[in-house]
């Protein structure tokens, strides 16, 4: 029995871990009525074939590859026996399994159309049935079209790829490996062989967990979660999220209460929010990154929720816990960017795979990272796919995409002669538009339910215009200018604040050309900026009564709402992840009594749709006074769909006004919802004990106006229902 031949240069490239296709010698393969067998196994000083009924001694070919002629014409099941220094220690042979890629997956990853790619490339636990039993193994899968060689090493081969070289799947750039006997729990990288002759050890693209930082290996995981939230998925799927209530809790997990993982999280998170009354949270990104005060934006490893709080099923649990307890989950997705650590996504297979090749486009001056390649279909679809994974797979309901404005401008950030323009002589990246064209298109397609928002700080037009209609099809953008304006209002003393008026009143010339969320973000209360209290003028009860008056001007004005942690009850420092929030500040009631109005305003939000359901129709606003420059003082009246108004007073002048008189749509009861002035917020008392009556006497243009108090740096809100017909 003559065996399959094996030429001396395609060993010794086998060897060196240069081989394309390492199964095309190794394993079994049937020649010339029989069946050779070849293994390698370094090191070994016997090995021998196993049969169900018999055993047959391998001869060393050459540098660790055995090999052995079996009289059987069809190829049979086997395992080996690998003798060291010890007695012979039984093993399975890699090389004698098909790969688990079919040829629809590579096409559709060739073609970059692959919305489950995280079900085919990583590493995934395989189980099947063979002559020897039930065989158990992880098969490992990484895209590296640019190599000239790839191994997986990891703890279950000491680190030494020399016995597991992958195989080259076609034109599609994955190679691919079934390593049997490996489970859950293995710690794994790729070593990737340049085309400089250099080897880099890598870890997986498309891990589902890592290690703990600052460890840099990919980690082996299958999740078994059972999820209980179905009552909510069915919920999610039919409504329109644009549509609905949105106050959001925007929270860093890790330093929120600082040593909690996702279970403890799951528990204390969701009691405090749920007593807070936000309709949702939106966590500053979770997945893995190595360096913590990057705070999440600078990511190593799209699919895997960071380990340093747990594992994967017990992220799965907080989100699972929040969404029983009526909680919306967003989470923070960063695909403008990422870092340059050598171990992770830069230069991953020797060449700029993900990051774009030109520097001047491939590399972000600022934050000294690399910016990915959007014009590459392997690329758009590592980050599409990585969109679909987290709402589907960890049922997160939607993605606030970090640094927008970073991805469509190619003279971002950029001076003169640092950026070129696009084919049209333009400078803005239309490989970055088609790809958050695509990203948004296949969210709303493949989630029903789900909702995209942008971070987007220019006025970029049709952020929120649907894709079909030539826009960039998000659900949401982040209204930076709104934000911008009014808290360069509220730092102003009330005397100089007359000069200013109009910082609170132009977010309305621009309301409805998108979809907003009014955002009091992270970015806020770092780098110098102080806390939101700390930015408020006058002593210190006008500064408290200023942050209650301000957030009750945000509640009420057209848009979501979004609040960072600590916000909510007027931290006093500056954030710090290391620190965490002065929680202890609860026990004074200055700060308590911030924390009940921005409770009281949520409650107040959710339970009046005029404060929401309109907050994309113009005819659902209406200004009863938009010039008291003089007085400090802002009012106007939201919509709901069924006629039901609120009316809305906000004074932020010191002074109180005890008998101002407003237009109102209507006569009658005006029932005071809400005022921020109130004893138990911490305010002085001064309101209308609960009601005004308007009377048909019109004034600021309107049939009916009532006589209100005005308290001193508050905020009223003044319900009228619909007359019944």
């Amino acid at each position: 029995m003559k065996p399959q031949p094996a030429s001396r240069e395609d060993l010794e490239r086998l060897v060196d871990g240069a081989h394309h296709d390492p199964h095309s010698i190794l394993g079994a393969h049937p020649h010339e009525g029989s069946t050779t067998i070849r293994v390698l196994r370094p090191h070994a000083r016997a090995v021998s074939v196993v049969l169900p009924h018999e055993v047959f001694p391998m001869d060393h070919e050459a540098s660790g590859v055995w090999m052995c002629v079996v009289p059987s014409a069809t190829v049979p099941d086997y395992r080996i026996d690998v003798q060291y220094e010890s007695d012979p220690i039984p093993a399975d042979d890699p090389y004698h399994y098909w790969p688990f890629l079919g040829d629809v997956d590579l096409h559709l990853l060739a073609e970059g159309r692959h919305e489950e790619m995280w079900n085919h490339l990583g590493a995934h636990i395989r189980h099947f049935d063979s002559d020897f039993g039930p065989v158990t193994g992880t098969s490992f899968a990484v895209w590296a079209p640019n190599a000239l060689g790839v191994r997986v090493i990891g703890d279950f081969n000491y680190w030494d790829g020399m016995a597991h070289p992958m195989r080259s799947l076609g034109g599609s750039g994955v190679w691919e490996i079934f390593v049997p006997g490996i489970g859950v729990g293995t710690r794994y990288k790729y070593q990737i062989l340049g085309r400089d002759g250099v080897w880099r050890a890598k870890a997986d693209p498309l891990a589902l967990y890592a290690q703990q930082p600052p460890d840099t290996a990919s980690v082996v995981f299958d999740s078994h979660y059972s999820w209980g939230d179905s009552e909510w998925m069915d919920q999610r799927a039919q409504l329109d999220p644009h549509a609905g209530p949105m106050s959001i809790y925007e929270v860093h997990l890790s330093s929120w209460r600082p040593g909690l993982n996702y279970r403890e999280l799951a528990h204390e998170l969701v009691e405090y929010v749920t007593e807070s009354a936000f309709t949702h949270v939106e966590l500053l990104p979770v997945s893995e990154h190595p360096y913590g005060p990057s705070w999440g934006y600078q990511v190593s490893g799209y699919f895997a929720p960071t380990s340093r709080m747990g594992n994967p099923d017990d992220f799965r649990y907080l989100v699972d816990r929040l969404h029983q307890a009526g909680i919306g989950v967003i989470m923070d997705w960063v695909p403008a960017h990422f870092p340059k650590d050598d171990w992770a996504l830069a230069r991953f297979d020797g060449t700029c795979l993900y990051e774009h090749p030109d520097p001047q486009r491939g590399e972000h001056p600022d934050w000294g990272t690399y910016v990915f390649d959007f014009g590459r279909r392997e690329v758009r679809n590592f980050l599409v796919s990585n969109a679909v994974y987290w709402l589907e797979e960890f049922h997160i309901d939607g993605l606030r995409v970090d640094a927008v404005a970073s991805m469509l401008y190619l003279d971002y950030s950029r001076e003169s002669g640092q950026w070129s323009p696009n084919e049209f002589g333009g400078r803005e990246n239309l490989d970055a538009v088609r790809f958050l064209q695509e990203m948004n298109a296949t969210v709303y397609k493949r989630v029903p339910g789900a909702v995209t928002i942008a971070e987007e700080s220019t006025a970029w037009p049709g952020v929120t215009t649907p894709t079909y209609a030539g826009g960039l099809g998000f659900g949401f953008k982040w209204n930076m200018g709104w934000m911008h304006d009014s808290l360069n209002y509220v730092k102003r003393d009330p005397v100089h604040r007359t000069f200013h008026h109009n910082d609170m009143t132009f977010s309305m010339m621009y309301a409805y050309s998108e979809r907003f969320i009014l955002p009091l973000s992270h970015d806020e209360v770092v780098h110098g900026k102080g806390s939101l209290i700390a930015r408020m003028p006058g002593d210190r009860w006008q500064a408290l009564a200023n942050l209650r008056a301000y957030l009750g001007f945000m509640w009420a004005h057209p848009g979501k709402k979004l609040l960072f942690m600590g916000g909510e009850f007027a931290q006093s420092e500056e954030w710090s992840i290391e620190r965490g929030l002065d929680w202890w500040l609860l026990q004074f009631p200055e700060h308590e009594g911030i924390w009940r109005t921005v409770c009281d305003l949520n409650r107040t939000y959710r339970e009046y749709p005029a404060l929401w359901q309109r907050d994309h129709d113009a005819t659902g606003f209406e200004w009863i006074d938009a010039e008291s420059a003089a007085e400090n003082i802002f009012s106007f009246l939201r919509w709901d769909q069924s006629g039901n108004c609120v009316a809305v007073v906000v004074n932020f002048s010191p002074v109180t006004q005890p008998e101002m008189r407003i237009g109102l749509p209507r006569s009658g009861v005006w029932t005071e919802i809400l005022n921020t002035d109130g004893s138990h917020y911490g305010g002085s008392g001064a309101g209308n004990l609960g009601l005004v009556h308007a009377d048909e006497h019109p004034w600021n243009g309107r049939p009916a106006s009532a006589v209100i108090t005005a308290p001193p740096l508050a905020a009223c809100y003044f319900y009228s229902a619909a007359p019944r017909p």
